[in-house]
């Protein structure tokens, strides 16, 4: 048999072989799938049935928020495990003997989750987009642009996939599943339920600045309107670029430790 030299793409077949054949896969992208759609079509059919019509300033499109914004818990689960249960099984130390580049290992297991994270939302976020706006098209008086449909599915995978990829990252460095879920947790929630209880003015600017740039309010800025849109805050695709910039932070710190420290 001919020998060669391993590269990224073995790497990328062989993490695709894991994630794909593992139930914790098909259990959180399933749960995924039926969260946006289940509660996007759901929400639709409750606002169809309803006597008054939607304003001009709510779009159809605003329902799908919900679902989403619950499946997330979904994908960053994913993104935890997918690294995190080899430590926790001692199964790195296979993968990494078979494939000794570790900083290879571990883009090839980026590529595959943010690409399959990132296909699954598209897909799931595309189908509620054009069932809401079909369904509400006799109860709503406004217009959906062809940009406001870009940021609810295109931009709304990115923003959804780049948060797992900051969930693997954690699961990377902490190597304990519970501890990096919870961590991951605490950075989706903590900042709005913090918020929620700074009541003196003295902390006025720090509790506007954490429901601005709380996960949630960044992911709502993908579905604002020009009829909605926040007169404060990120506003656009700049919740893309922060979370953007927030994976390659922690990401450079994922390679750091898996490079420096003993499996």
């Amino acid at each position: 048999m001919p020998v060669r030299r391993a590269n990224l793409a073995d790497a990328l077949k062989s993490e695709w072989t894991k994630i794909r054949s593992v139930r914790s896969t098909l259990w959180t992208l399933g749960v995924t799938i039926v969260l946006i759609l289940g509660i996007g079509l759901l929400a639709a059919g409750v606002v169809s049935s309803a006597e008054n019509d939607l304003g001009a300033e709510s779009s159809p499109l605003t329902l799908g928020f919900f679902g989403v914004l619950l499946s997330i818990i979904c994908v960053i689960t994913l993104g935890v495990l997918t690294i995190s249960s080899e430590f926790g099984t001692g199964l790195i130390r296979t993968t990494l003997t078979a494939c000794p580049d570790r900083a290879r290992v571990l883009t090839a297991k980026v590529v595959v989750f943010f690409l399959l994270s990132f296909v699954i939302t598209l897909i799931s976020t595309t189908l509620v987009a054009m069932s809401d706006s079909a369904l509400l098209a006799d109860r709503w008086s406004g217009e959906i642009t062809g940009a406001e449909y870009f940021k609810a599915t295109v931009g709304v995978s990115l923003f959804v996939a780049f948060l797992g990829l900051i969930a693997l990252a954690v699961g990377a460095l902490l190597r304990h599943s519970a501890g990096a879920i919870t961590t991951m947790l605490g950075v989706v929630l903590l900042p709005l339920v913090a918020a929620m209880f700074m009541f003196t003015d003295s902390l006025e600017g720090v509790r506007k600045a954490l429901f601005e740039y709380s996960v949630p309010n960044l992911l709502a800025t993908f579905y604002e309107t020009g009829a909605t849109q926040a007169s404060s805050g990120p506003t656009g695709w700049e919740p893309l670029w922060i979370v953007v910039a927030a994976a390659g932070v922690t990401l450079g710190g994922a390679y750091a430790s898996l490079l420096n420290r003993d499996a």
